[in-house]
This record gives structure tokens, sequence and C-alpha cells, in this order.
């Protein structure tokens, strides 16, 4: 399961609204290798559900996820900052072992 923090379903409202996407377009989430720490999170929006995905949905966002990816992202919580530390979405991602100073990458 992938959960979305109050704040992060808000900014996805906001920026799907902004691309001009309509609410058939999900948030597509998986892991690519690369970054300083060996993997690196992929977010963008996507209307295609395909074969492989795996489907979550909390508080009205749906959530795809490929199966490869879905090992690695288990229990990750998807937030968003816009503090002085950096602004952008955070991977809150119990199963990694070690993430870099931006946030962006990670390993387990």
């Amino acid at each position: 399961m992938i959960k979305v923090t109050d704040i992060a379903r808000e900014k996805i409202i906001e920026l799907r609204k902004k691309e001009g996407k309509t609410d058939n377009h999900n948030i597509r989430v998986a892991v690519q290798g690369g970054g300083c720490s060996g993997l690196m999170y992929d977010l963008e929006f996507d209307a295609e559900i395909r074969e492989k995905d795996e489907v979550f949905e909390d508080k009205g966002v749906k959530i795809l996820v490929d199966r490869k990816s879905l090992l690695y992202l288990l229990g990750t919580t998807l937030d968003f900052s816009d503090g002085l530390n950096g602004k952008g979405f955070q991977f809150i991602n119990p199963n990694a072992s070690r993430t870099c100073g931006c946030g962006e990458s990670f390993s387990v």
C-alpha cells in the first residue's frame, strides 16, 4: 500500500489542473536505477493503467505502480514540503536504508 498525505493530495490536484490534466490522470510512481544513492524515484501523471500495474487509492488519489517498483515502495507515504529545506514531493519510505540529501534517491 502507498499512502498520500493531505498536503500531497492538495498539491497533486493543483498540479493536475495547472497542467491541464483530467481526473483520469493518475499518479504513477516508479523506481529507477540512478541517483547518488543507487535508486531514484520517478513521479508523473498517467492516464493509462497497464496490465502489470498495481493500483492503490488513498484520499481519492489513484496511484499506479509497476510490480517491479512495488517491491521498493510498499509502505511508502508520498508527502509534499515547501519549507526552507526544499520544495517538492518527498517519499517517506520505510524500505530505504539510506537516502541522499535531496531525498530523490535511496538505497535498500
